[in-house]
């Protein structure tokens, strides 16, 4: 019974590998992928969490702005 079984798997010999490099760029690519999955997770519309993301970094960088210049100045005028 033996004899059976190891007659019906493939030899070391025969399983075919890809070489170093095409298993890199492979390994690189799946990890891109679950990185994409993963920022994903949870969110309907990536596109719309870009925008939003990047108008907070702006109003972040404007308010910085402001407080090295001196914070913002507001005049108020009575007529």
């Amino acid at each position: 019974m033996g004899i059976l079984i190891s007659c019906c798997r493939p030899s070391a010999s025969e399983v075919l590998t890809p070489d170093a490099e095409t298993r890199r760029r492979q390994q690189v690519e799946a990890a891109e992928k679950r990185r994409a999955e993963e920022a994903a997770r949870g969110v309907k519309d990536p596109e719309r969490v870009k925008k939003m993301q990047q108008r907070a970094e702006e109003m972040e960088r404007r308010e910085q702005e402001l407080q090295k210049d001196g914070g913002a100045t507001l005049k108020w005028t009575a007529d």
